[in-house]
């Protein structure tokens, strides 16, 4: 195991030996006896960390899929669904998940580099069978006793950047406990529990590297024994975790942080956006408040090019017919009719509608007035929602009213209800460029305090 009183002392000296010439591997291939060529030298007592990527080939944990980017990414993204067991957050397009192993890192550690184009590696199936099965392959042909470290790179909370971890071992004492000891002042440790095969992981990793092409090292001079602990002991059980947020909790936390950053972008890039992100931005503003226990608003994404062009057009000639009978000028009219190109341009278009089911009659007209407004409020709450919702995703998006001016014609182009009310439009895209900072928000004159 792991010998704190050596580690203690600065005349301990631990070496970490890149394992070099070993191949490109595949699945299949004999991974023990590449080690055995490359590293006759392995002594009794060493630590072979070898990076997960290199286990996942030899045992076939490859997925192929289209060499296309979008396609690739579209097919990625549907296998770390399959892998996670739960998704723990998801902010933008970045999903952090729990997987099979119980492992908790970004995209279920399924990985896309170094590897080939129309591939993607899945994490080994069970990581610490497969670092048993390493050590007792070199023990066998070598007839030295080491232990085995299988590691990935994992990104930390609350710090930037990467860094490997343990994700399987055998022959190590994973962790150490300090609990009873005490220090150099006289006090005793309570709760200090080092995680040793992630010291251990991290550590060969400043030999391996991402880029090298060395996906095997020794770390020596450690002392180790086998008390029978593997990876799957660095795991914090749930009941036990303070930090995990679940996914409703990770995207509240998104939406409160998007709503400083919010503004309107009129400028959108070619990018594709992610039908995903859409539908949980939806879902998300849909969650705003309604009377009555009612659901009074409907978004209509209107993916139909043609049918969008159909519509646009109708309301632009409506929109120019209106004005020319109001005595405007041909520049005056083509100034105004060029607002609505931002509805043409963007990526997606979203058409929020109030469709007040369940809404109460009343025989007084004013208390019917108030109905109609606290159900237009409850549809202007879930487009502000679906606006900061957006954000959130890191997609930009600008409301324009022009549908509530057109509220027949929408209704008979895209073939809808006359319950069904407009409530403008919301285009939708990936900006142009990154809208500038806001500075600190103030209220000012929008709020009043008495």
């Amino acid at each position: 195991m792991f010998d704190p009183t050596q580690a203690d002392h600065a005349s301990q000296k631990i070496e970490i030996l890149p394992v070099e010439g070993l191949p490109e591997f595949r699945p299949g291939d004999d991974l023990t006896g590449a080690i055995v060529s490359a590293a006759p030298w392995l002594r009794s007592g060493d630590v072979v960390v070898v990076t997960s990527k290199v286990v996942s080939k030899i045992e076939g944990r490859l997925v192929r899929v289209p060499t296309d980017p979008e396609a690739r990414d579209a097919a990625r993204r549907e296998l770390i669904e399959q892998e996670a067991v739960r998704v723990v957050a998801r902010i933008a397009r970045t999903l952090i998940t729990e997987n099979q192993l119980g492992i908790v890192q970004a995209a279920s550690g399924i990985d896309a580099s170094n590897v080939r184009g129309d591939e993607v590696a899945l994490l080994p199936a069970d990581p610490d069978a497969s670092a048993l099965a390493l050590r007792n392959g070199l023990r066998e042909r070598l007839g030295v006793e080491v232990a085995v470290v299988v590691t990935d790179t994992m990104g930390r909370a609350w710090r930037v950047g990467q860094t490997d971890a343990a994700i399987g071992s055998s022959g190590l004492q994973v962790l150490h406990g300090y609990a009873g000891q005490v220090d150099s002042q006289g006090n005793e440790l309570a709760v200090t529990e080092i995680a040793v095969a992630d010291e251990v992981a991290a550590a060969a990793d400043l030999v391996k590297g991402k880029l090298g092409g060395l996906p095997v090292a020794v770390v020596r001079g450690l002392s180790i024994r086998d008390n029978g602990s593997s990876a799957r002991d660095l795991v914090r059980p749930v009941d036990e975790d303070l930090f995990r947020l679940g996914t409703n909790e990770s995207i509240v936390q998104g939406r409160q942080e998007a709503v400083p950053h919010r503004r309107s972008v009129r400028q959108f890039s070619d990018s594709p956006v992610d039908p995903s992100a859409m539908r949980r931005a939806v879902a998300a503003a849909l969650t705003a408040p309604a009377p009555h226990h009612t659901h009074p608003v409907r978004f209509l994404w209107l993916r139909d090019e043609g049918l969008r062009r159909k519509l646009l057009d109708a309301m632009r000639d409506a929109w120019e017919a209106d004005l020319a009978s109001d005595g405007f000028t041909a520049a005056q009219i083509a100034k105004r009719l060029s607002r609505g190109d931002i509805l043409y341009r963007a990526p997606q278009l979203v058409i929020p509608f109030l469709v007040p089911e369940g809404a109460h009659t009343y025989r007084d007209e004013r208390r019917n007035r108030h109905e109609h407004t606290m159900f237009t409020v409850a549809a202007g709450a879930a487009v502000q929602g679906l606006l900061v919702a957006l954000a959130a995703e890191d997609l930009g998006s600008c409301w324009i009213g022009s549908t509530i001016f057109a509220a027949d014609l929408v209704r008979s182009i895209l073939d809808l209800d006359e319950q069904w009310h407009p409530l403008g439009a919301v285009a939708i895209g990936h900006p142009a460029s990154p809208p500038p900072p806001r500075g600190p928000l103030s209220p000012g004159d929008g709020l009043v305090e008495r």
